[in-house]
């Protein structure tokens, strides 16, 4: 089943974020229609080779015109419509720069894998609870709610105003009409009735203006609470759930909510200004003693102006926070001289705006590293799919300055990677007589100079975002807090489903728990300290526990990336659990697990039984390392495996995947091809040479029920072996073997 189909078949809460990463840059309609040629094609290679990509996104152009060419049989008018649409948007955004789409593309099909990998969990952690509790969802419903009784208030007062407005002209003009009399007609009784009704009428305009004075602070007064408390914990919510979808966690939604708001709320007020205005018009053409307007109207504009000024300055966020298009994965970490990208939205989207806003960045004030590169743009509604006033700064690079002694700072393979700088941006908004000054800042970042650093730098963007809600903390790491192991073991499953499409289950965090902190009962309350998790040695090791788990996560993606994602792979699973495991098991039942002690190592145990039938023994192959793998795939290694026992029988001893799953049901669809013929050699052979082939070879002697050492089982293939025996008896193929291993 193909990746997209199974998508389909997910629960509504997990097509709504799916919903959330399709848009006009990738368009939903060409990832359902070309779902198989997508999932076959290598998006993220493309993304860091420039011609790779240019021949995928012809590939891609092509794709869709064979699609047009279908549905125009079809007479599909509307699908033919949006493709042919579709087309000449990907070729006018992507032909001059056809690793963009790469990278979009991948990122697309890895989020689906996260989000698959996420629906197969079956608890939520602490942390993803937290950002998805119901409380959250009733406040996001109510702030929706205030928002739009805010507005329809104040289109209501611009009804008064409007009453207000005619009822002054209508008294302007009678009292303007008495007024040209002459003095011998304002004596009659007609006119002093007259001058009565426009004292009435005097009496209610005043009511009507302290009305409608009253009704604007009503307003200002509802913004002014709404703005304090519901929509700045929701904006704060929002940039939690920002910092959490950045080191891996559930897509962060609710922007395009969150701009909604914003939008409505400063329509609201610009329009209680417009109306403090009219009233100010009012007042020059009528004022009395006791006129409530001279006395109300400057405090009431100024409040306004001031919640002007907040609601600006809330509204300008990093969208999308700085990342290198080569490490999608891992953002907020830059290494110097390479193109970084980041997004900046202003969520009050006002017409006026449009191109109206210069947006500048720079990086933090310590003068050790400038931005090279385009870092002024101006923000437009154009580039964004949903037609947000946005900027994205696509070719920024951060340069390390030198010394004033001449000499770079510290620039190198020893750049700290806890030290902490901040990517900030200002423009400045003139609109209505207003002038705001607008600054934000991205969430620390980690400069590195060498791609050496990254795994450490990312620990500690991880490590950060998990520890602290503060976004601007850059000496966070002069003393880094403890941090609770169950939502750390949470992230660093999240690790594994960001990044190579599966998540851990239960038992292998367990696992992950026993080697951070020993042998503990519980670890639902207990604290990790920093030093821990990256600094300090594992017990007998030579590496940091990050260090073992970024390799692993390396091995996956590089090597069994098909076999981690099916759930072939127990992986995390220490010795002593390995035995408990398959001490009960059919002989030849066996399951994959990570070395603890290679780093980037993959080994295989299973169980045998002993001739008398009583006692069960355990062989692990040597773990295997990338540089083997490269060789040959994993999945055909552990079907051509092959041992040598003492009587020189050679037999495949893995039967069945733990717990009793046959050997070619679990893995025969990754097998690279069928095991290889290995022809004779002719006369002379090819040029005089005699074929020859790598042979690994594992042998295992009976008077032990253990291998003396992990080189002791090393593996071979079966066609080789019946070319060995064809030509060599097993005589000498015993002789050759012991030889070698005498020599390891």
């Amino acid at each position: 089943m193909s990746q997209w189909s199974q998508v389909q078949q997910l629960e509504i809460k997990f097509l709504e974020q799916v919903d959330q990463f399709y848009d006009d840059n990738f368009p939903m309609e060409i990832r359902h229609l070309l779902a198989q040629w997508i999932e076959s094609q290598d998006w993220e290679a493309a993304s860091n080779n420039e011609a790779m990509a240019m021949i995928l996104l012809q590939n891609l152009l092509i794709q869709v015109d064979e699609q047009l060419d279908r549905v125009s049989q079809e007479k599909n008018l509307l699908l033919i419509h949006n493709l042919k649409r579709i087309r000449k948007q990907l070729q006018g955004k992507y032909h001059g720069n056809p690793m963009h789409i790469a990278v979009i593309i991948s990122n697309c099909l890895r989020e689906e894998r996260r989000i698959l990998a996420a629906a197969s969990m079956p608890v939520q952690g602490p942390l993803e609870k937290s950002l998805q509790n119901s409380v959250v969802s009733e406040r996001q419903r109510n702030v929706e709610h205030k928002v739009s009784a805010i507005k329809n208030s104040a289109q209501m007062t611009d009804q008064d105003v409007k009453y207000l407005e005619d009822l002054q002209e209508e008294f302007d003009f009678r009292y303007k009409t008495i007024q040209s009399l002459e003095q011998s007609d304002k004596n009659s009784v007609l006119i002093k009735q007259e001058m009565l009704a426009l004292q009435a009428m005097l009496n209610t305009l005043d009511y009507k203006r302290k009305e409608v004075l009253s009704k604007i602070g009503r307003v200002i007064h509802e913004i002014d609470m709404l703005m304090s408390n519901m929509l700045t914990e929701e904006l704060l919510d929002w940039k939690r759930r920002q910092q959490i979808a950045c080191i891996g966690g559930p897509l962060h939604g609710g922007l395009d909510q969150l701009q909604n708001c914003f939008t409505l709320l400063a329509e609201s007020l610009f329009q209680v200004r417009r109306q403090l205005e009219k009233l100010d018009e009012l007042l020059t053409r009528l004022t009395y003693d006791g006129d409530p307007i001279p006395v109300q109207r400057p405090q009431l504009l100024e409040k306004v102006n001031f919640l002007l000024y907040n609601l600006f300055r809330n509204s300008f966020v990093v969208e999308r926070q700085p990342c290198m298009p080569t490490h999608p994965q891992r953002p907020m970490v830059l290494k110097t001289l390479i193109q970084f990208t980041v997004k900046l939205r202003l969520l009050i989207k006002l017409p006026e705006l449009n191109y109206q806003i210069r947006v500048k960045a720079t990086i933090d004030n310590n003068r050790r590293f400038l931005l090279c590169g385009t870092h002024v743009k101006a923000m437009n509604m154009d580039e964004s799919a949903n037609g947000s006033l946005s900027v994205e700064f696509r070719h920024l690079q951060p340069k390390e300055m030198k010394s004033s002694a001449g000499s770079k700072g510290n620039e190198g393979p020893h750049m700290v990677t806890e030290e902490l700088h901040s990517i900030s941006f200002e423009t400045q908004v003139c609109l209505y007589g207003l002038t705001i000054n607008l600054e934000t800042s991205s969430l620390p970042v980690v400069m590195i100079s060498n791609v050496s650093q990254l795994p450490n730098a990312w620990a500690s963007i991880i490590w950060y975002n998990l520890s602290t809600n503060d976004p601007q903390n850059l000496s966070f790491f002069n003393n880094p807090p403890a941090a609770p192991l169950s939502q750390l073991l949470e992230v660093l499953s999240w690790q594994f489903s960001s990044y190579v499409g599966r998540g851990l289950n239960s038992e292998q965090l367990s696992m992950l728990a026993e080697k951070l902190m020993g042998q503990q009962v519980s670890y639902n309350d207990y604290q990790l300290s920093w030093a821990k998790f990256c600094k300090e040695h594992l017990p007998g090791k030579s590496f940091t526990f990050w260090v073992w788990l970024e390799a692993i996560l390396d091995l996956i993606k590089k090597h069994i990336l098909p076999l981690w994602i099916d759930g072939c792979v127990m992986g995390f699973v220490s010795k002593e659990k390995e035995r408990i495991l398959l001490k009960d098991k059919t002989p030849g039942t066996f399951l994959l697990r990570f070395s603890e002690s290679n780093l980037g190592g993959i080994t295989f145990t299973w169980v045998d039984q002993l001739e008398n039938g009583k006692y069960v023994t355990f062989h692990s192959v040597e773990p295997y390392n990338k540089g083997r793998l490269s060789a040959l795939p994993f999945a055909d290694i552990l079907r051509d495996y092959k041992v040598i026992m003492a009587d020189n029988v050679p037999e495949n001893p893995l039967k069945y995947l733990y717990p009793d799953i046959p050997k070619d049901k679990a893995f025969g669809k990754h097998y690279s091809c069928q095991p290889s013929e290995v022809s004779k050699p002719s006369d002379g052979g090819d040029k005089g040479y005699v074929p020859s082939v790598f042979i690994p070879v594992s042998k295992i002697l009976n008077d032990s029920t253990d291998p003396h050492s992990p080189s002791d089982l090393l593996p071979m293939s079966p066609s080789v072996y019946a070319v060995l025996r064809e030509h060599l008896s097993p005589t000498v193929i015993e002789t050759a073997v012991s030889c070698e291993l005498a020599h390891l």
